[in-house]
């Protein structure tokens, strides 16, 4: 009997719940071990028992080639909240005997979600899933992603397990109310399955909504998160034995739409604490004492509910500063908020959480340690973070198989997670709009065939993207110019410089880490009008695959007193927050003149080119920010701006020579329909300092000639470009050549006189 005894314990496994990777939420597998897979006499793709809080089931799959000598179970936040545990629990696993399922009732997981039509539809989601009464199980589908090897997804095993296609077009997450008979059964195609089509209150009160699985691109955050708040709610005594108190406040700041109220609400789901909501409006009353008096009921309800979470989304409109603030009531408002947070009662196991995109408009007597101990910033999602978000978002999708998650991720840059959550609506809806003459909206039912062709590809999501842009800079964003480097003639150096100064940082920013270097904060564009200056600046754009912010200086200059310095201050915060961003600033001798040329106040240039100073090269680093100037007048520019780390590279753009004019015409005559006697090389010649708008003026002239000449004409004959050479001059002359050829010179020495690079005087620029 002893050893009969000792034969169940060994199939008995402690292990350490661990978080699922993105691609596996919602599947129903849990990855373990082939130590594990040993013990318990198991192979992959058989089920096993998973004891927490409750018990449930999963789908043994095998590990990541990281976790192969780790003791820990990989469990997505479904079926963490199926066993009653988080993250860091131990829990027990054993091998499953789950018995075949004769009928499954299901009903959706959400209060206000309705569903219509048969548990058929469900089947081949839920064929041979384990499940048992109390789960939730979601619709997802696996996607085989490239770039995996065999050896971590086993086709056979997946092609048994998981279909290709979802529950319509969206993950939906469903409450199994019932199964007969009774315990952990399995589906199978003899199943039946009832969908029930409204929520059926579960006995459980443990919520799945939302996990960790559905935070993506928060980094280090959800750590940090889980350590303030979720360890003191779950183990109080850890901190009593260390003598400490245990935090009492965090505060999430970041621009909107990063995902800060869904990471609270998550830590609340996650540590099954009780959460309070607290909106602004909410509390707020007509009479005196009133307001103070519903935060003072909300306190005291979460303390009798401990452990409790008591939430404030957008702190800053309850708690404003008191010195910037006119009213009383929001005084008095947070003078309670103070006493409550850090008042002579003690609060056992109530945390405060608190929300907010202006951080800095909050009273900073709520930012000491005792009230909001750490203040976590949730920034914009990098590469990762935005595929992680996008894998999350296309969870419950049919995708084409030419849909390449990695490849969005690198072209929905600066996005928020707002902002990709938008991009994946509005791809589905792009595949609807294509199919909706298909689809017969008088009918109740839509034909299951119709619902098959429902697949989202990869032009669904580009013309998404053509919609969708970062919302951290609607106000301020323009359109990216669609100028490749290729319809650019000429300029062959000026282009190979700019490619390695601002490409190479952007998309490939670990080699110059390897290197040691920082890249170029900035490239002044001079030479003469016309030359292709702003083209250039927006080729740069367009090929770096970077947000593109296009100022003037009219956008910036204002008649108010510190409104022009406040306007240069949050562009670049603005663009900061969505690096990779190029900031294109034409025609800068305007908005930053040398300093001490002016007469009189308010000298509105002077401090505007202080502000330029300090944000391109002061305490707070630019980052993946580049700043391109364009001038045809680099002498009346600020010296200090021209040193190295403020504009690094001086590059100077020429008139175009013989080759580089050959290739403009050959780009603004590609669409024209060009007579046989037409010589481009011809025209070369005779085009002696012309620039590229003067080429440009020169085709347009010889295309109208050809329609004076006869508006029926089909092509473009040679004497019509010789009547344009006619009316068409250089704008450069030999003596503005020859000037900006020496200023270029002048530009690459070094100046020893204290004067700026430019090795002018002030009096000088006037020349």
């Amino acid at each position: 009997m002893r050893g009969m005894t000792n034969e169940i314990e060994k199939k008995i496994i402690e292990l350490q719940v661990a978080g699922a990777n993105e691609r596996d939420v919602g599947k129903g597998g849990a990855r373990v071990s082939k130590e594990v897979f040993e013990k318990l006499g198991i192979r992959q793709g058989d089920i096993i028992e998973i004891r927490g809080a409750r018990s449930t089931a999963a789908i043994a799959l095998p590990p990541f080639s990281e976790d192969e000598t780790l003791p820990i179970i990989r469990l997505d936040g479904l079926i963490r909240a199926n066993a009653g545990v988080s993250m860091g629990d131990k829990v027990e696993v054993l091998a499953g005997q789950p018995k075949p399922a004769q009928k499954v009732v299901v009903a959706p997981a959400h209060e206000n979600m309705r569903l219509q039509g048969s548990g058929e539809a469900l089947m081949r989601t839920l064929i041979e899933r384990p499940l048992s009464a109390g789960d939730v199980v979601s619709t997802s589908v696996y996607r085989r992603e490239p770039g995996m090897s065999q050896g971590q997804f086993p086709e056979d095993v997946f092609r048994q397990f998981f279909q290709q296609r979802a529950f319509g077009l969206q993950e939906i997450r469903l409450q199994v109310v019932a199964t007969k008979p009774k315990g952990i059964v399995q589906v199978s195609k003899d199943t039946e399955i009832e969908l029930r089509p409204e929520r059926v209150a579960p006995e459980e009160t443990r919520r799945a909504q939302v996990t960790y699985d559905d935070l993506g691109g928060l980094g280090d955050a959800v750590a940090q998160v889980r350590e303030m708040i979720e360890l003191p709610l779950k183990q109080p005594a850890l901190f009593q034995r260390l003598g400490i108190d245990p935090p009492k406040g965090v505060l999430l700041h970041g621009p909107p739409g990063t995902g800060k109220t869904l990471l609270a609400r998550a830590v609340a789901n996650e540590s099954d604490a009780a959460f309070f909501h607290v909106a602004g409006p909410e509390i707020m009353g007509k009479h005196y004492g009133e307001s103070e008096e519903r935060l003072r009921e909300i306190f005291d309800e979460a303390q009798r509910n401990a452990p409790a979470i008591v939430f404030f989304d957008e702190i800053d409109s309850i708690a404003p500063k008191r010195e910037q603030t006119t009213g009383e009531t929001e005084r008095r408002i947070v003078a309670q908020l103070l006493t409550l947070m850090d008042g002579l009662e003690a609060r056992e196991n109530v945390v405060v959480v608190a929300t907010t995109n202006r951080v800095d408009a909050v009273d900073e007597a709520l930012r000491r340690p005792g009230r909001f101990d750490r203040e976590i910033v949730i920034g914009v999602p990098d590469q990762e973070g935005r595929n992680q978000i996008l894998n999350i978002h296309t969870r419950g999708m049919p995708l084409k198989d030419d849909v390449k998650i990695e490849e969005l991720s690198r072209k929905t840059y600066g996005f928020v997670g707002a902002d990709l959550a938008a991009l994946a609506r509005e791809a589905a809806m792009e595949t609807l709009r294509r199919n909706l003459p298909d689809i017969d909206l008088n009918r109740e039912e839509i034909d299951p065939k119709v619902l098959e062709n429902l697949i989202v590809t990869r032009e669904d999501f580009l013309d998404a993207l053509k919609r969708v842009q970062p919302s951290a800079l609607r106000e301020i964003m323009i359109q990216v110019p669609d100028v490749r480097w290729a319809d650019i003639g000429g300029l062959e150096a000026a282009k190979t410089q700019l490619r390695e100064g601002v490409e190479l940082p952007l998309q490939h920013p670990e080699a110059f880490e390897r290197m040691g270097i920082r890249p170029a904060r900035g490239f002044l564009l001079y030479g003469p009008p016309g030359t292709g200056k702003t083209l250039i600046a927006k080729a740069v754009a367009r090929e770096a695959e970077a947000n593109f912010l296009s100022i003037k200086s009219s956008d910036l200059l204002s008649k108010w007193y510190g409104e022009s310095e406040k306007q240069i201050a949050r562009l670049f915060a603005r663009a900061r927050q969505v690096a990779p961003t190029v900031i294109f600033i034409d025609e800068i001798d305007s908005l930053a003149p040398q300093r001490g040329s002016g007469l009189g106040e308010p000298a509105v240039t002077e401090r505007v080119v202080n502000t330029l100073l300090a944000e391109m090269d002061g305490l707070e680093g630019l980052g993946d920010i580049v700043v391109i100037g364009a001038t045809n007048r680099p002498t009346l520019l600020d010296p200090a701006l021209l040193r190295p780390g403020r504009f690094d590279e001086i590059v100077y753009i020429p008139v175009p020579d013989d080759e580089g004019r050959l290739k403009i015409l050959e780009i603004h005559t590609d669409a024209m329909p060009l007579a046989d006697d037409v010589d481009l090389n011809s025209l070369v010649e005779r085009t002696p300092r012309f620039t590229g708008a003067d080429l440009e003026n020169l085709v347009r002239r010889a295309g109208l000639n050809a329609l004076r000449m006869d508006l029926t004409s089909a092509t473009i004959p040679m004497s019509a470009f010789e009547d344009a050479l006619k009316d068409s001059y250089p704008s450069v002359t030999v003596e503005m050549e020859k000037e900006y050829e020496e200023m270029s010179v002048e530009l690459k020495r070094e100046n020893p006189s204290g004067r700026g690079r430019l090795g002018f005087s002030t009096g000088d620029a006037s020349n």
